[in-house]
């Protein structure tokens, strides 16, 4: 999914000492040196190849007509209409972690290149994006700042994307029996069904256009990282708002991922993620130096519209299988 991995020491900041006459300063340490551009590019690359893998199987699975058994196009006409997946995906992801890439750059936090993940098994084709923060962020304006501008700048394309993706889905009658595949609806999809479709009468449902599938996973993947957890974008907005109150809230919204597992297999996954992460790192977020002092209005109102974005984009049951019959 999207978001970013921090990766730093923890700093202490004190005077430096007086010199003595005739001491001379030593030369400065150089800084790390960047990731080489080649890496990023060769994931980038291999992501590209795997959504595009994924999405000719969407493409296929929206347009053939039931029964079908033969491709009216060749292997590589098939592939390239994978783009309709693979380059929504691909710009929603990105538009994330480039969001928090300049956010850091603006505070002259040091950051990766996004770094794009492929998995050609999984019907996504990819599990994100990431950049890697080498530094700790040492203020609570920075901090939320770019934890929040990544969902952000992930939304923002993404809502276009799905309301273009649903204009293009079709809604078909149900089989009366065999097994068929839901994909939970976050409040913001069921807005584009119906504004395309009105009410849904019984016994049918939309099938998802390549388009609105990536923005399906898109915001699925910006719910996730604003779960306020931790080193994920949710838990960075909810430290930067609570100060250490937001270790409470951690171990509620692990929890509450926890319990969701029982709910759903669908979240097992992310569940164990979470509590290697709670292991790993601990419920505390790493401590700001102005930790004390509120965030200004503005930066508040951001935060109500964070959870807003949650609200919109979660769904309690990302993907079922139900049995069908008579």
């Amino acid at each position: 999914m999207g978001g970013h991995s921090d990766s730093f020491p923890m700093r202490v900041f004190a005077e430096p000492p007086a010199l003595e006459p005739g001491h001379v300063l030593s030369r400065p340490p150089e800084a790390p040196p960047r990731d080489p551009l080649w890496r990023s590019l060769l994931l980038f690359f291999l992501t590209l190849l795997a959504t595009m893998w994924a999405g000719q199987l969407h493409y296929a699975g929206f347009f053939l007509e039931p029964g079908a058994v033969e491709l009216p196009w060749t292997r590589w006409e098939l592939f390239l209409r994978g783009a309709w997946y693979s380059v929504p995906i691909l710009a929603i992801l990105g538009a994330h972690e480039l969001g928090h890439y300049y956010a850091c750059r603006y505070y002259k936090v040091d950051a990766s290149r996004p770094y794009f993940l492929p998995m050609p098994l999984l019907l996504t084709g990819t599990l994100g994006a990431f950049i890697r923060i080498r530094q700790q962020v040492q203020s609570k304006r920075a901090l939320f700042d770019i934890g929040i501008a990544g969902p952000i700048a992930g939304f923002l394309v993404a809502v276009p994307i799905l309301l273009i993706g649903a204009s293009m889905s079709r809604m078909v009658q149900l089989p009366s029996q065999g097994e068929v595949e839901f994909f939970g609806e976050p409040l913001l999809v069921q807005f584009a069904i119906w504004l395309n479709f009105g009410t849904r009468p019984e016994g049918y449902d939309v099938v998802f256009h390549p388009m609105a599938f990536a923005a399906w996973f898109g915001l699925l993947a910006t719910a996730l990282n604003l779960f306020p957890i931790g080193q994920l974008d949710g838990g960075h907005i909810s430290y930067a708002v609570l100060g250490r109150k937001s270790t409470l809230v951690t171990l509620g919204a692990t929890a509450t991922v926890v319990a969701l597992a029982f709910f759903s297999m669908s979240w097992i996954l992310w569940a164990a993620l979470m509590v290697v992460m709670l292991l790993a790192f601990g419920p505390r977020h790493p401590r700001t130096f102005d930790e004390d002092i509120p965030l200004d209005r503005a930066r508040l109102w951001l935060a109500g519209f964070a959870l807003l974005m949650f609200v919109l984009c979660f769904t309690p049951v990302p993907l079922s299988v139900i049995q069908l019959s008579n």
